[in-house]
């Protein structure tokens, strides 16, 4: 196991169950408590990522934010990451792949995501989120358990066996209407896609609008088996 890996199962195990009746504020204490100069926050500007950004800020305003550039995000998601980043006074840090668009054309093909999403997902998110994840020892996320089956079992603080590192989850049992909630009462800026149908918003190529009654997830990756990026086991 790595080195990197610096509590034993069981010692995560005992923080998953003292974390699971707390905050997302509380949980979020404990992270910077124990792994400040080690942390970081992941954000794709959706509505759980502007939330902890906004709670993070109140609480540690100095831990970094990072975000996967795929550039192929809509234009409104990079004007929300412009919002934020004028309203806290910050700069996120931007993860590029390591191939262009037109390298990923040339060497496979031209619209991979239409013919291969998990490669495409692979070159443009997996592999940039492990190299920078490779320099922190755990890393802050905005998964919730109702966002989909793949993530119901989603403990609060976990080791993330992919990325070799602590894993927190603070908005884990929160539910859609927590979040929207703690959006309004704090008026934090968002990505106006989630007011037309944009549950969850992705790669502009690869996400569609949800019909009522549809999984929140429909409209990602639409007409593949596929309901993740590869970034959540």
């Amino acid at each position: 196991m790595s080195n990197r890996h610096l509590m034993a199962d069981e010692e995560l195990q005992v923080w998953a169950d003292l974390l699971e009746a707390k905050s997302p504020q509380e949980v979020l204490v404990k992270a910077v408590e124990n792994y400040a100069g080690g942390l970081v926050l992941a954000s794709s500007f959706g509505a759980e990522d502007v939330v902890l950004i906004d709670m993070l800020h109140n609480l540690a305003p100095t831990i970094p934010v990072f975000y996967l550039d795929t550039n192929k995000h809509f234009e409104e998601t990079y004007a929300t990451r412009n919002k934020l980043q004028e309203r806290y006074g910050t700069k996120f840090i931007q993860v590029l792949p390591k191939m262009t668009l037109d390298e990923q054309a040339r060497e496979h093909g031209e619209k991979l995501w239409e013919k291969d999403p998990h490669l495409c997902c692979q070159i443009r998110k997996v592999e940039p989120l492990q190299r920078v994840l490779s320099g922190y020892q755990a890393w802050i996320t905005g998964i919730r358990r109702e966002q989909s089956p793949t993530r119901a079992n989603a403990k609060k603080v976990e080791w993330d066996g992919k990325f070799d590192l602590v894993k927190f989850n603070p908005l884990a049992d929160w539910t859609d209407g927590q979040v929207w909630e703690y959006i309004h009462a704090h008026d934090v800026p968002y990505n106006p896609l989630h007011d037309n149908h944009y549950p969850s918003i992705g790669c502009s190529v690869c996400t569609k609008a949800v019909q009522p009654g549809q999984d929140p997830r429909a409209g990602r990756w639409a007409g593949f088996a596929k309901t993740e990026c590869g970034l959540h086991k």
